[in-house]
């Protein structure tokens, strides 16, 4: 088991990736735990996964009470003994409220950015002290970071900021034994993705993914299980697109992949 007896917190681990984060590494031998502002959710997906023969608890850590990053990772090492894996997987947007420069207002721009770079910092610094031989710290990030959008002015900057705190926190942390790297999803086949896209939409979108399909929880999770386990010991400061090569193509790969247009 690649992540065997490893002390795992998950942020934001309920349901989507950060579920499926948490199922990948109990599977390879971790003590996962869910941290979640809906606790009582939380302990359900536990339940659940304790009756499978798993080791998964519970932390109390909501993303707009910036005190409770240092008693979540306080609550964990007191019981463990230390944290050896930190995967801060939060992150929100309001599509209906962050759009581009023009139409966002600047409360809406200031405080997505602040909530969602606060979680990796604040998350990321709680736990350092408790990572006593050396860790691994992986940011889910977005596509949306690297690759500009449309919309979502907020949730893209936040990203972008993320990937590049990525990096610093792999310097500054490396003379610790402490890694620090990204996984950046493109679209994925959540709940929440699913019920909220028009056919018309996601179709568009899936002519511009060489691979031609949204991607798995469990493919993200795959690639955090990469990044926690030791198999990524001298991998640190890099950011993995999961994206099914979106962004990667000529930007009129969509209009010409599926016709016999002569160059």
């Amino acid at each position: 088991m690649k992540l065997k007896d490893k002390v795992v917190i998950v942020t934001a681990s309920t349901r989507g990736i950060g579920l499926a984060v948490t199922e990948a590494c109990v599977k390879e031998g971790a003590v996962v735990y869910m941290a979640a502002r809906n606790l009582e959710r939380a302990e359900k997906e536990a339940t659940r996964l304790n009756n499978e023969g798993f080791k998964v608890r519970c932390v109390y850590n909501d993303a707009s009470v910036p005190e409770s990053y240092a008693s979540m990772a306080e609550e964990v090492a007191k019981n463990e003994g230390r944290i050896d894996v930190l995967v801060n997987n939060f992150g929100t947007s309001n599509p209906k409220r962050d759009l581009d420069i023009a139409s966002t207002d600047a409360d809406v721009f200031i405080d997505t950015v602040t909530l969602n770079l606060r979680s990796v910092f604040m998350a990321s610094k709680a736990v350092l002290g408790y990572m006593k031989n050396g860790g691994s710290i992986i940011n889910i990030s977005s596509v949306g970071g690297s690759v500009p959008d449309i919309s979502q002015i907020a949730y893209g900057t936040s990203k972008a900021a993320i990937n590049y705190l990525t990096k610093l926190i792999a310097v500054h942390e490396a003379k610790h034994k402490i890694r620090c790297n990204a996984v950046l999803p493109g679209m994925t086949a959540t709940d929440a993705v699913k019920e909220n896209l028009s056919d018309d939409f996601r179709a568009l979108f899936l002519k511009h993914i060489p691979l031609g399909r949204m991607g798995l929880p469990e493919e993200i999770a795959s690639a955090v299980v990469y990044f926690a386990s030791d198999d990524s010991a001298y991998t640190t400061g890099q950011i993995l697109a999961v994206s099914g090569g979106f962004g990667l193509a000529t930007p009129v790969y969509g209009d010409l992949v599926n016709k016999a247009i002569k160059r």
